[in-house]
């Protein structure tokens, strides 16, 4: 029998037992107001599906009609519902709403301890955070081309694991990663971009977020200095700003972040500069190997640990190979992030950072007392993608369509959507940045943003990512995540308003 079937009729059991105590007995107005009284007091919640007549029938030993008649009286009061081929299911939300309380709705707050200042920091920024419905994949950035991702060998790949893991596979596994991926991983970094390093300094996590969040707790006190370049991600604005960091925002010349600024705030003593030198996000701009070196001598000059997130290096490096950061780095004070995350599909949560040796046991540490680890069957499957070179032949298959539908969304946009211009047309990141003809006050770009958003269209604001003033209004667009014939469809209707 179905346990959630067991799970209902052991509470319809019980209320029945009280209510046919109750006059006047009749067999289906007792199993009514038992299964009503279940359904008020919550014990059977929304969506749950009923057991069917025949088997509740069994269960109370009464017969199949009388039950019948008793799902008849619950219909009529709409606190059931019945659909083909799926049976009865519990309906009761909106009164329920009415009668518990909201998560706004907290009872007296000195019932409670205080929130610690660091936990009330995180709630205070979680707007800054790109979390957006993941109904409209026009054109959210972040994306990669999921529908080429190749879902039978991974399948595959799967299906493998589980018919030869033993039961010694299924205990707990070592925090920071599975051994087997992170050789991997680092044979993998070794040839296709020049990065030595011991497998043991690799962590493996479920993407950038958690990477960052690590090591924030691992250096950051409040008030401890952190340089970010400006623009930047919201979500590490967001990590920084919540660990109670000092932010001190840089912007970006030609080169990069601008080293000359960075000398001006040398006495404020920063602990951490993040950077993205391959493709700067959101602007596109990569860092020269001029400034790469300038960049590592200030660092060694000022102590601090230098933050490379390499988000999109496979793209962003197809024409130009730049040296990353963390391979000049004669220091070990590089801590080098990727993701697998914008390569393959978002959904699955797994992507990895190199530690330093100096500060490996601390976020090992760490991550034994938080995350624990990234599930083993899922490590297990992506060292066999790396293995067997479906990652090499993937990334090829992304390049090969994100190339034809960036060139596809750039002039059908050029067509369409008059007031706004595209300033870099290079291909080198799976999303780009439209800025406004005229000048336009973020609250003016966050009204169009949610007029797209209501036509199932997603973009991100680029003055999101300022720290402080934006210096530009525009918008964020992922391409690359839909098919060229929906790419010109869905960019008919953006051209509405953006004329």
């Amino acid at each position: 029998m179905n346990t959630n079937y067991q799970f209902a009729i052991e509470r319809i059991r019980k209320e029945f037992d009280i209510q046919k105590n109750k006059k006047p007995f009749n067999r289906y107005i007792v199993t009514y107001r038992a299964i009503k009284k279940c359904i008020l007091k919550l014990e059977l919640p929304n969506d749950w599906v009923l057991p069917s007549t025949r088997i509740l029938a069994e269960e109370l030993q009464l017969s199949r009609t009388t039950i019948i008649k008793a799902y008849e009286l619950l219909l009529l009061e709409k606190l059931i519902v019945s659909k083909a081929g799926s049976g009865y299911k519990v309906t009761f939300e909106n009164n329920t709403i009415s009668k518990t309380k909201t998560v706004n709705e907290v009872q007296d707050r000195n019932l409670y301890p205080e929130i610690s200042s660091k936990g009330q920091s995180y709630l205070n920024n979680i707007s800054l955070i790109n979390r957006l419905p993941n109904k409209n994949l026009a054109f959210r950035p972040g994306l990669p081309p999921i529908d080429v991702f190749p879902i039978n060998q991974w399948k595959k790949l799967l299906n493998t694991y589980w018919r030869h893991v033993k039961s010694s596979g299924l205990s707990y596994s070592q925090s920071t990663g599975l051994n087997e991926l992170k050789k991997s991983i680092a044979n993998y970094l070794n040839v296709s971009r020049n990065i030595k390093c011991s497998h043991e300094q690799i962590v493996i996590v479920s993407g950038s977020l958690q990477s960052l969040y690590l090591i924030a707790n691992t250096l950051i006190n409040k008030d401890d200095a952190v340089v970010l370049e400006n623009p930047v991600f919201p979500n590490v604005h967001s990590v920084f700003k919540s660990s109670q960091a000092t932010l001190i925002p840089i912007s970006l010349d030609e080169e990069g972040i601008d080293i000359t600024q960075l000398h001006k705030i040398e006495h404020q003593k920063p602990k951490i500069i993040h950077v993205t030198p391959s493709n700067h996000y959101p602007l596109g701009t990569k860092m020269s190997l001029q400034r790469r070196f300038e960049i590592l001598k200030w660092a060694s000059k000022n102590k601090v640990f230098i933050i490379e997130n390499d988000y999109e290096n496979e793209i962003a490096n197809l024409n130009t190979n730049i040296p990353t950061l963390y391979s000049l780095d004669t220091e070990d004070r590089t801590i080098y992030m990727g993701t697998f995350n914008r390569l393959l599909h978002p959904s699955i949560r797994l992507g990895y950072m190199i530690v330093p040796k100096y500060l490996i046991h601390v976020v090992e540490a760490l991550q034994e007392h938080s995350h624990r680890f990234v599930s083993p069957s899922l490590q297990m499957v992506m060292n066999q993608f790396i293995d067997k070179n479906y990652l090499y032949q993937h990334i090829k298959n992304c390049i090969e369509a994100a190339k034809e539908r960036h060139h596809v969304f750039i002039n059908e946009f050029e067509k369409e959507c008059t007031s706004m211009y595209i300033p870099n047309k290079e291909f080198s990141s799976f999303h780009i940045v439209a800025l406004f003809k005229k000048k336009t006050t973020p609250d003016q770009e966050k009204e169009i943003i949610n007029q797209l958003n209501k036509e199932n269209i997603t973009a991100f604001s680029l003055s999101k990512c300022y720290i402080g003033i934006p210096q530009k209004q525009g918008l964020i667009l992922g391409y690359s995540s839909i098919r060229t014939p929906l790419i010109k469809k869905e960019i008919k209707k953006m051209g509405i308003f953006l004329q």
